[in-house]
């Protein structure tokens, strides 16, 4: 039997410990030196899931069925989790989302009442005004009270379509976060100072130039590499689907800047981007935060990988590219996305050709 799971599970191995019980190890795919043990057994019903997950890198929790009050806000919460880690494992969600939501779901059924009770012991059929109040305690960080919303939509979302609740109180609860134009875009001169800081050779000058001539995120960052590379017409370029939900995909000609830094960092790995250790980023967080020190130690210590992503979509606005070629770059499937940068760099231009028809008045 165990030869059979090997060959229709590969990485799996079944050892017996000296107690005589079994322990289930399965190799993560791409890391030979990793694996992760499993907390069932082989006739488990959820089997397959637990495995491919492991293949993954990622460990689903055991528990079969939430110990929760039944039809409580904490029961339905359980088994929303339970549903994203299936999801996660069939590949069907982003480990990243189930880290969010877990989190976000987790601290809304914590929220206590004004008499002290947790809203995860409530029923789940609460009014939408017990999450307006959840959202308003929290107008100290609107953007997180907007997230915890829109996880608990989510939530609802499934619970409807799965027969567990017949109605989504959270539909209609308005945003109370007002964006300040989210991440600042890249000057010239914080690109300068940026690459005076860390040179070609360094992996922060290859993330720099990869953020720069790709347009791409960081989901992405940590990833792309030599896999995504092929050959048309003579010419080396790159194509990808983008991580982000709803992207679309990118096929982009590889700049002769990004081919230089690439061969000068010298380090060869799964994507161009690695640690320090020489491995790719385990989750963009990771890479997020490590990009984030690089900016500190350039003196940039309001600047993030995301402003390089709309500095590009500047530079390409002002050099007179249309929505659709800024779309086809940046991987935007919505005109009006783009049409931030190229109604600015227009403005800019029928700014300069008016003031170029005042210079011949007299003054």
């Amino acid at each position: 039997m165990v030869t059979d799971m090997r060959k229709n599970f590969p990485g799996l191995t079944v050892e017996t410990l000296p107690s005589g019980a079994k322990r289930i190890r399965v190799r993560v795919e791409g890391n030979p030196n990793r694996k992760i043990v499993l907390s069932i057994g082989l006739d488990h019903p959820h089997f397959s899931e637990h495995y491919y997950a492991a293949r993954a890198g990622q460990k689903i929790n055991p528990k079969a069925e939430t110990a929760a009050v039944p039809r409580s806000l904490d029961w339905l919460k359980d088994k929303y989790l339970a549903h994203l880690e299936r999801m996660v494992a069939a590949g069907q969600a982003s480990p990243s989302t189930l880290r969010q939501r877990r989190s976000l779901l987790t601290r809304l059924c914590a929220h206590k009442t004004d008499v002290g009770d947790r809203y995860g012991e409530k029923t789940l059929e609460a009014p939408q005004s017990a999450f307006v109040r959840v959202r308003d305690a929290m107008a100290a960080t609107p953007a997180e009270a907007d997230n915890m919303m829109k996880a608990a939509k989510s939530m609802y979302a499934w619970a409807d379509s799965s027969g567990y609740a017949d109605a989504n109180p959270v539909v209609g609860i308005s945003r109370i976060h007002k964006s300040r134009g989210g991440a600042k875009p890249w000057t010239g001169a914080d690109l300068l100072k940026f690459r005076k800081a860390h040179p070609p050779g360094t992996m922060a000058h290859l993330a720099l130039t990869l953020h720069m001539f790709t347009a791409c995120r960081s989901s992405d960052a940590i990833w792309l590499g030599r896999d995504q590379e092929f050959i048309k017409d003579g010419v080396r370029w790159l194509e990808f689907q983008p991580r982000k939900k709803g992207s679309a995909f990118v096929q982009i000609p590889m700049m002769p800047q990004l081919r230089a830094s690439i061969a000068a960092a010298g380090r060869i790995g799964p994507s161009y981007v690695l640690s320090e250790h020489g491995r790719p980023y385990r989750n963009p967080e990771s890479y997020r935060m490590r990009f984030r020190r690089w900016c500190d130690e350039a003196g940039l210590v309001d600047r993030s990988s995301h402003g390089i992503r709309k500095a590009m979509s500047e530079l390409l606005a002002e050099a007179g590219c249309s929505e659709h070629q800024i779309m086809a770059v940046t991987s935007h499937t919505q005109p009006s996305t783009s049409a931030i940068y190229t109604r600015r760099a227009d403005r800019a231009r029928m700014a300069a050709q008016a003031m170029a028809a005042a210079e011949g008045l007299e003054w």
